[in-house]
């Protein structure tokens, strides 16, 4: 089954959130946890890591928070989730070629062209997009 990982979800989730927040604004993890139901120590570590990703940026403080640091538009959908997640593959062997069925897999072919289709499709998709 092919399906985001939550730190995938939770990033999506807040990036929309700070995105409808405005341009000029700031927004604390404990606002985006509070209003998203999402657990806060969890989304700090997501929140940080877009920040170290130069997708996000931080205010420390009391009115701290994190905003938007590039557009949206620039940002597609394949970029993204490797960059918080790593490679997209409906099988290991789409992303890594030690496998044990490798010399005999009938499908691993078949199975490329899908996994090269997903990546593809969301490379047309940006975070803009999903965030509208």
């Amino acid at each position: 089954m092919l399906k985001l990982t939550k730190k995938v979800e939770y990033a999506l989730m807040a990036i929309r959130y700070i995105y409808h927040q405005g341009d000029d604004q700031v927004v604390s993890t404990k606002e985006i946890a509070k209003n998203l139901h999402i657990s806060n120590e969890l989304l700090a570590k997501v929140l940080q890591q877009l920040t170290r990703l130069d997708i996000l940026f931080a205010v420390q403080g009391p009115k701290g928070g994190y905003g938007l640091n590039k557009p949206l538009s620039s940002i597609n959908l394949t970029e993204f989730m490797e960059a918080v997640e790593g490679p997209i593959g409906v099988t290991d062997c789409s992303i890594n070629a030690i496998c044990d069925q490798l010399e005999q897999c009938n499908i691993r072919f078949p199975l490329n062209k899908i996994n090269k289709d997903i990546r593809s499709m969301f490379s047309n998709i940006t975070l803009e997009e999903l965030a509208c």
